[in-house]
């Protein structure tokens, strides 16, 4: 995107492109941006005056800056895994301007209004994106949930299976129900990773390096049996439910009736699993290895049509990094590796080569990716190119090509799935609150939930 400065007319930024994503299609337009607000969008060729003009090359289009709303920072206490500099600097050279970061593996996780104000302490002056926070749901922690509520969280996380730390305890099903219940009064959102802990108990666990013997420790039956408790649960609290990073496509006819019965359930799914296949996965490569696991191709394909058919909502990154030696703790063995997938970078060219290839076009891939997950984390003036929204904006080229570099990826360890595969789209800018990101100026904001009134 190349620019020129001009003597400082109506508005601080316009950016002129044949392709600008308006609604559901692309159009020529020009997109003019005050205070960090869109404030006109006009037809290509109205010349806008601007402080600074900026011209979309031939092969770029204009679209949204995109919303991750599953982020895993990591930032006081693992530190050394991730934090909120190297997390935004990815999200920035990945189109993603605004982040929503996971309650664990922080420590202290945010359970607590103390631990929140922390963590944004933590934060404040080294985001690069605009950043909020969801709050965390664990044993006897249900009097802290109003306070976060009234401090800002986006809503709560929880696990019904052990979540990899031991200060983030997994709920039971019960313990989630009463959240549930407390939640609904306020309008809050309750996130679950939704496996059921006695199944997952109850699998086979051999000190492995065979991939089959992983996947078979972590059965879909978890996932689908655990679905159907938060269903149950939400429908009989009438809570806005969300079940994070679906793996299992068993369970998507589940969810279609319990939304057609009235469940407030949405469901997110994430590029590895619309990418990866378990067929494919090396022998000891546990880089591979995330909860639940990557399943297998044909799993893969029904994924994918759970989006088109409306039943998935969203793609978000659970970017969950962590060093190398944790990665491959016991050297190739998946029971004693960290399960985690680093990618946040990396989620519009993965999942746009794999749209590409099925014939699904961008506009629904932006949906997926910044539209939709904005809309249901409550992030109102996010993810659309719309008078009065937000000037958070991405330029992309989205049919240049490339060859994934780990070692030059943002985030804080080269450790990535993805090393040395071909994917096509390239992020060429980011623009947040109408200025070009400049990954040594941390201009990103910590925001805050507020209830709609």
């Amino acid at each position: 995107m190349s620019r020129a400065s001009e003597s400082p007319e109506a508005f601080d930024l316009v950016i002129r492109g044949e392709r600008v994503l308006l609604g559901d299609a692309f159009a020529p337009a020009e997109v003019a941006v005050r205070g960090g607000v869109i404030a006109r969008i006009a037809p290509l060729g109205s010349m806008l005056g601007a402080a600074h003009i900026a011209q979309l090359a031939a092969d770029e289009v204009l679209i949204p800056g995109l919303v991750d709303t599953h982020v895993h920072v990591d930032e006081p206490g693992r530190t050394e895994w991730e934090g909120f500099a190297s997390a935004t600097r990815a999200a920035a050279a990945g189109g993603v301007t605004t982040i929503v970061d996971m309650p664990l593996n922080s420590i202290p996780p945010t359970t607590s209004l103390a631990a929140l104000e922390t963590k944004r302490r933590a934060a404040e002056g080294r985001v690069f994106v605009d950043v909020g926070f969801w709050g965390g749901v664990v044993p006897g922690n249900l009097a802290e949930l109003g306070p976060l509520v009234n401090a800002g969280v986006f809503g709560f996380k929880c696990f019904l299976a052990d979540s990899g730390v031991e200060e983030f305890a997994a709920v039971t099903a019960d313990e989630m129900q009463a959240a549930m219940a407390v939640l609904a009064a306020t309008d809050s959102l309750l996130l679950v990773h939704a496996e059921d802990a006695r199944l997952i108990e109850a699998a086979p666990h051999p000190h492995s390096t065979g991939y089959a013997d992983f996947l078979a420790s972590r059965p879909r039956e978890a996932e689908d049996s655990a679905i159907a408790a938060v269903i149950g649960a939400a429908a009989r609290t009438g809570v806005r439910a969300h079940v994070v990073h679906l793996s299992s496509a068993d369970s998507l006819g589940r969810i279609a009736e319990a939304r057609r019965a009235g469940v407030r359930l949405s469901v997110e799914t994430c590029p590895h699993y619309l990418t990866l296949a378990a067929e494919a996965v090396p022998a000891g490569a546990t880089v591979f290895k995330c909860c639940p696991p990557i399943r297998e191709g044909a799993n893969r394909d029904a994924l994918w049509r759970g989006l088109e058919t409306g039943v998935i909502d969203f793609v978000v990154s659970d970017h969950s990094p962590a060093p190398a030696t944790v990665k491959d703790a016991g050297h190739g063995d998946f029971a004693e590796a960290w399960g985690g997938i680093a990618s946040l970078q990396l989620g519009l060219p993965l999942v746009w080569t794999g749209a590409r290839g099925r014939g699904i076009p961008l506009e629904r891939v932006v949906e997926w990716m910044s539209g939709a997950p904005a809309r249901r984390a409550g992030l109102t003036d996010k993810g659309r190119i719309v008078e009065g929204m937000a000037a958070d904006l991405a330029v992309f080229a989205p049919d240049e090509t490339f060859t994934v570099d780990a070692a030059a990826l943002e985030h804080r360890h080269p450790v990535c799935p993805y090393d040395g595969i071909g994917l096509v789209g390239v992020v060429r800018s980011t623009v947040l609150a109408g200025h070009p990101i400049d990954r040594d100026v941390p201009r990103g904001r910590l925001l805050r939930w507020e209830r709609a009134r």
